[in-house]
């Protein structure tokens, strides 16, 4: 069993008593009646998105693949948009809160760079490149240094100058 998997069980049940917190507090201050309705609408609301982020996660990921481009960013941005959906369409406040928060641009931006980042170090760089292209890394090269001789190491980058280049492996 994986480290991270034995927390789950716990992380379950401190969600479910958060949520039932959230709504008891928001219910006092609203009404019960309108909490209520309002988590409905929420869930309403998260099944209607669930199908259109799922029929925009599937437009993107095939317009990537026929236009021969790597699909990871539709790929990843789909998922996020499917888990924001998917949260607001789950019943309760908080859940539907975060849910929201995943489907607004720039929130769904950083997410998605988040998701692609934690993708790259899970999969090798072979699979990281076909799926998300190729990386474009900066090499800073430092003022050229006089030769020594032939056994003394290679001169620093270059301060200041950038250049792009892509990782083969």
């Amino acid at each position: 069993m994986r480290r991270g998997l034995r927390y789950v069980p716990a992380a379950l049940l401190l969600l479910a008593v958060l949520e039932l917190t959230v709504f008891v507090l928001v219910g006092r201050g609203i009404g019960f009646g309108s909490a209520l309705l309002l988590m409905f609408a929420a869930s309403l609301l998260g099944l209607v998105l669930l199908r259109r982020e799922g029929m925009r996660a599937w437009r993107g990921f095939r317009a990537a693949v026929e236009s021969r481009q790597p699909p990871g960013r539709q790929v990843t941005d789909g998922l996020v948009g499917l888990a924001g959906a998917l949260l607001l369409a789950l019943p309760g406040l908080v859940s539907g809160t975060v849910g929201l928060l995943l489907l607004v641009p720039p929130v769904r931006r950083l997410a998605r760079v988040g998701v692609q980042r934690t993708a790259e170090r899970r999969v090798s760089s072979m699979v990281a490149g076909d799926l998300f292209g190729p990386r474009v890394v900066r090499v800073r090269r430092g003022a050229p240094q006089p030769p020594t001789g032939p056994q003394q190491p290679a001169p620093p980058p270059e301060p200041g100058r950038a250049i792009e280049g892509e990782i083969v492996q």
